[in-house]
């Protein structure tokens, strides 16, 4: 199984499926990818507290496909830790190519 399985080109860009372990010692996206639940992995340093743990993983997932923070939207999974969020205006390919510029990842 390859990460591909938690993306999903749609007409308004990509869904990306995300696992979200927040309140993490340190920010680490990605930090795996979930062979079972089809998921990538992130870790945040804020808590799931007030949107801060959302704010921060679309501001680092802006930063990491050169989005701005308005083109990312949380689709489903806003108060849970498995998320799918679009990313709009962008392409499939690219998704593919950031990430697997990014995994494994080995954060500490």
């Amino acid at each position: 199984m390859s990460f591909k399985d938690a993306l999903k080109e749609v007409d308004a860009g990509v869904i990306i499926d995300i696992e979200v372990t927040p309140g993490s010692k340190s920010l680490c996206v990605p930090s795996g990818y979930n062979h079972w639940r089809k998921r990538i992995e992130v870790r945040l340093s804020q808590n799931a507290q007030k949107g801060k743990a959302n704010e921060q993983l679309i501001g680092i997932l802006a930063d990491i496909f050169g989005l701005r923070s308005s083109a990312i939207s949380i689709v489903s999974g806003m108060h849970n830790s498995k998320k799918s969020l679009l990313l709009e205006n962008i392409e499939y390919v690219v998704v593919v190519d950031v990430l697997e510029s990014k995994l494994p990842n080995h954060c500490d």
